[in-house]
């Protein structure tokens, strides 16, 4: 009785074992795929590296005479319009100095005139007329400088622009030429300043598009080109300054520190991937599935990586004769497999 039953109960075991096995897909089912075609191009490596943001034109802004400063009318951070006035000196001893060059003129207009009447009489020599025209010219060169000075005494806005800094305060006594305010103008937009070594400095050319990226704006990018590179390096650093114009980024705050990365227009001819196309990578090496010539079977192709290009991957070896590569899917195959291409 007991021989009967196991001999039932095996029988009913192996039974379920084989529906299952029967179940599972057969080992020589085609995989299905998704392809995506090896494109050539000349492209060179990017170039990255770190810097600040700012306007294009920063104009220092100062006094052409020393003295007391009386008011400043902005703040750090104040935009300001092409005319407005900025900072005021105390006037009081440039306005003296205007009214005495003015009273120095108007009398040496009049010993002017009295010499030239007395030298038309035969009384005053040529001589004393001509020290007299001479005066008078002294004396209104003087009140030109006199009231160029006192111009100049008051900081107006040469541009439209953002007050980056405030370096004195009212009450200060400034020598002239001290920096009161630093202004940010608009008129040439933003760009990002950074400083580039040799070796990636001469891979770089005027109008190479750009790409920068600030933490503290998030996963957003603005795109850029070269537009001014230094035909010297900094004598402190051994760095050349490279800046890149930013159309979209004039409303940022200057002063964000990015992260750049110029796209050299000149590159050697090289063979580019989508990323989605590479397993295994290890530092220069990879592993590509490559559609075979039957077109229903892959190729295992390990390959030479050279650089990251956006989106895609420019192979050094490793492709030679592919024109397909497998992208969704490549995780499932072994060399040889069997495959149907997804559209």
């Amino acid at each position: 009785m007991n021989r009967t039953l196991l001999t039932l109960l095996l029988s009913l075991v192996l039974a379920a074992c084989g529906r299952g096995r029967a179940a599972a897909p057969p080992a020589t089912d085609a995989i299905a795929v998704r392809v995506a075609p090896v494109s050539v191009d000349r492209v060179a490596p990017p170039v990255t590296a770190t810097g600040t943001l700012g306007p294009k034109e920063e104009v220092t802004l100062s006094f052409k005479v020393g003295g007391v400063v009386s008011r400043i009318l902005v703040d750090e951070g104040r935009s300001v319009r092409a005319g407005d006035t900025l900072a005021v000196l105390d006037l009081s001893e440039i306005d003296a100095a205007v009214v005495r060059a003015r009273s120095a003129a108007e009398k040496a207009e009049r010993d002017l005139t009295r010499a030239r009447r007395l030298y038309a009489d035969s009384v005053a020599t040529l001589e004393q007329a001509q020290n007299a025209q001479t005066g008078r010219d002294v004396a209104h060169a003087e009140l030109e400088t006199a009231l160029f000075n006192r111009r100049y005494a008051v900081i107006v806005a040469p541009a439209s622009g953002l007050i980056l800094r405030r370096s004195a305060e009212p009450g200060e006594l400034v020598q002239a030429g001290t920096p009161i305010l630093t202004l940010g103008s608009h008129a040439r937009g933003v760009v990002m300043r950074a400083a580039l070594a040799d070796r990636d400095v001469v891979l770089i050319r005027c109008g190479d598009r750009a790409v920068v990226r600030f933490d503290a704006v998030g996963d957003r990018t603005f795109d850029g080109a070269v537009t001014e590179i230094a035909g010297a390096a900094d004598p402190m650093t051994g760095t050349y300054r490279v800046e890149v114009t930013l159309p979209a980024a004039s409303g940022l705050a200057s002063g964000l520190i990015g992260r750049v990365e110029i796209r050299p227009a000149v590159g050697r001819p090289l063979m580019l991937v989508p990323i989605e196309a590479l397993l295994e990578a290890d530092g220069a090496t990879a592993t590509v599935y490559a559609l075979a010539s039957d077109g229903r079977h892959v190729e295992r192709r390990t390959v030479g990586i050279a650089f990251l290009a956006g989106d895609r991957v420019a192979i050094a070896s490793g492709l030679e004769g592919v024109a397909t590569v497998v992208t969704d899917g490549a995780a499932y195959l072994d060399d040889g497999a069997a495959v149907t291409v997804r559209p």
